[in-house]
């Protein structure tokens, strides 16, 4: 019994190993696990006294335990056996894939990573490239939308610094759930944006398993009043102009609503730049006509790392300003109740309609307009006469203005420089003229939307004055 044996030493070694790999996964991984778990938990705590809506409990779930519930969800299920029948594959394979699309969508969520690298990332990256304005036309409002109610974010989309921005903006009140396209799906970014509780999704894809498995997992967070920010025009303006809502989301949301479940507040958000990042991108894509974005991340990436470096030894002063404008609430449970059969069409119109009402206008903007209303090349003193008077009309149009701090003529030397800077303009003669009208008129959208939409309400209200 007390023998010697002799064994390898690639045995012994072997034999050390998995007694190790047991030690740790019985008693230590646990015992590491309760540890982190604790201070997770202690942080969590902390925060919600801190956050206007705590965290909801829903996201602080295992993922595993999120994927699961979508899974076995009752109607994912019947989609699930109706896969197998239309596709003639066993029942196992069926959920086998319905597992593989809910492991697709489901995000994680970690709250180290959301507030102490996501937040503060975004808010040092959005003062680095521009001159941020929050405009909250009724701040009392946002304040007193039911804190029992699922608060939806409907956003326009004009640039990838959306997310950037909103996320920093909201943060002080709130945690967000994105839906982001499959264009996020790249390592590691997808681990960061998954950690930040964004989820995942194909935007043009006919199958029935999969859109059942994405409009449980939206029902289900929506429920458990987990706040969301979506951008429904899905996918980037191409023009500037914000267009109309692609229902899928909002359809999600509605059906379950009509259902009587969790009350739903949206919340308008308009945004606008003095400098979208991706204008020739976007440009391009609209000439084309196909939504594809022929950009490289490497040469994104350095281009980035240049604008830094330029920053840094300040050669360099950002791209002018940027502006997020909050509209008045709109709670989906004071519509059904004027219209219970309100359809996701009427919904999407009508916080479309909202949102375009809240796109602030920045000077870059304003400026670009007025030179492409004139129609003709103009000097400084008239393109400064021009943009105070188009001011005045949306103001009377009822526009949000953001044109910062700057003194008027301040603000107007800025606004050529990025436009020339840009080579949508260029001078001649002591005048500015034209030099690029696509670029001029992306830049222009947003002004001109309002202009076009006080044009055509103007025969009405004359018809009704007579």
């Amino acid at each position: 019994m007390f023998g010697t044996v002799e064994i390898p030493l690639w045995l012994l070694v072997l034999i050390l190993a998995f007694a190790a790999v047991t030690f740790a996964s019985h008693f230590l991984f646990p015992s590491v696990r309760w540890f982190f778990r604790r201070r997770m938990e202690r942080a969590v705590s902390e925060l919600n006294r801190r956050l206007h809506r705590p965290i909801e409990p829903f996201k602080l779930l295992e993922r595993h335990d999120r994927i699961q519930q979508i899974v076995y969800d009752p109607q994912v299920l019947a989609a699930t056996l109706d896969h197998s029948r239309t596709e003639g594959v066993p029942r196992n394979v069926a959920f086998e894939t319905a597992r593989r699309y809910a492991r697709e969508i489901v995000p994680g969520f970690s709250a180290s990573v959301y507030f102490g690298f996501s937040v503060r990332a975004a808010r040092w990256l959005s003062r680095l490239l521009y001159r941020v304005q929050v405009i909250s036309p009724d701040e009392a409002a946002l304040q007193a939308v039911d804190p029992r109610a699922t608060v939806v974010f409907v956003m326009n989309h004009r640039s990838n610094m959306d997310y950037v921005l909103v996320t920093w903006l909201v943060s002080s009140r709130m945690t967000l759930s994105y839906a982001v396209g499959e264009w996020a799906r790249v390592w590691p970014l997808s681990w960061l944006i998954r950690a930040m509780g964004a989820y995942f999704i194909r935007r043009k894809t006919p199958n029935p398993l999969y859109r059942k498995v994405l409009e449980r997992y939206v029902q289900t967070s929506t429920a458990e009043g987990v706040a969301q920010a979506i951008f429904p025009e899905g996918g980037l303006s191409l023009t500037g102009r914000v267009g109309p809502a692609k229902l899928g989301l909002l359809s999600y949301i509605l059906a379950e609503a009509q259902k009587g479940a969790q009350p739903v507040v949206f919340v308008p958000v308009g945004l606008g730049y003095d400098r979208v990042l991706e204008d020739r991108i976007l440009g391009a894509a609209q000439d084309a006509g196909v939504r594809r974005f022929k950009a490289k991340l490497s040469l994104v990436m350095l281009h980035v790392a240049r604008m830094l470096w330029r920053r840094l030894w300040g050669r360099w002063k950002g791209f002018g300003g940027a502006a997020v404008s909050f509209g008045q609430p709109i709670a989906l449970e004071t519509l059904l109740a004027e219209d219970p059969a309100l359809t996701p069409e009427a919904l999407g119109a009508l916080l479309m309609q909202g949102v375009r009402k809240v796109v602030p206008v920045l000077p870059v903007p304003l400026v670009a307009a007025a030179l492409l209303r004139a129609g003709q090349p103009l000097s400084r003193p008239d393109l400064a006469a021009a943009a105070s008077a188009l001011a005045a009309e949306l103001r009377a149009a009822g526009a949000v203005m953001a044109l910062g701090p700057l003194a008027p003529e301040e603000m107007l030397a800025e606004a050529v420089k990025s436009l020339a800077d840009r080579g949508a303009i260029a001078a001649e003669g002591g005048r500015l003229r034209v030099a690029d009208a696509a670029l001029l008129g992306f830049q222009a959208a947003p002004a001109q939307q309002i202009q076009d939409a006080a044009a055509a309400k103007a025969p009405q209200n004359e018809s009704v004055e007579t």
